[in-house]
């Protein structure tokens, strides 16, 4: 889940219309989580935004071109399709995007749009809770309940 003020698509979205082609979002992740996330290597394009030039699938930690981590949005052009019917199989046992974005690289810029604004990772039970947590606490009718109740639990 993202929480995000512009929303992260309308980030994604003012990319694409300067630079008419595939815009990947991304967020900084620390160099031990990176192999859990295809990861780009970029140069800066103008602030927030990076001009990708290589991307990698779960690369080891000692191996990663960078901490950027591609965090599941996408805003693709139709080319993409090409270059998934050529992609191998590969980590995983399977056809991988980020290999097939390797493939489009080779023949068009892609870019990627860094993250204004948090993502909550509800993949674990922990993750979950927190996210719910953090979306329950911004609201206006649950957040000042919800914190005041909080507030009594954890005396």
């Amino acid at each position: 889940m993202i929480d995000a003020e512009p929303a992260a698509l309308q980030q994604m979205l003012d990319v694409f219309s300067e630079v008419d082609g595939p815009v990947l979002l991304v967020e900084r992740v620390p160099r031990n989580a990176v192999s859990r996330y295809g990861i780009i290597a970029g140069e800066p394009f103008r602030d927030g935004v990076l001009r990708v030039t290589d991307l990698v699938e779960k690369p080891d930690p000692n191996e990663a071109p960078s901490e950027f981590a591609i965090i599941g949005r996408y805003i693709l052009t139709p080319d993409i399709f090409a270059s998934l019917e050529q992609t191998q199989v590969g980590t995983g046992g399977e056809i991988q995007l980020t290999d097939a974005l390797r493939k489009l690289l080779a023949v068009r810029p892609i870019h990627a749009c860094v993250l204004q604004g948090t993502r909550l990772d509800a993949g674990t039970k922990l993750g979950y809770v927190n996210a719910v947590m953090h979306f329950a606490l911004k609201h206006p009718e649950l957040g000042p309940e919800l914190k005041d109740t909080l507030k009594q639990l954890v005396r």
